[in-house]
């Protein structure tokens, strides 16, 4: 399964590929550059809130930028 290397988005899911070969639509812009991490990452925080009930802005952000260290595109 291939997979956004910046937010883990499924990439066989043709609703979420973008130009870029190794990233996802909401990671990407319409020419496949990546966008700026902290708009990645308040893209995450958001996805984590859909998902876990009562989870404030703030702890989202943290655990969005936690995920994202484990991410290839930018693990340090």
């Amino acid at each position: 399964m291939k997979w956004c290397h910046s937010c883990t988005m499924p990439l066989e899911n043709p609703e979420f590929r973008s130009v870029a070969e190794n990233l996802c639509k909401h990671c990407t812009d319409e020419k496949g550059n990546l966008k700026p991490r902290a708009e990645v990452q308040h893209g995450i925080a958001e996805w984590f809130k859909t998902w876990q009930p009562g989870l404030d802005d703030a702890k989202a952000m943290r655990r969005a930028d936690m995920f994202m260290q484990a991410m290839p595109v930018w693990a340090k």
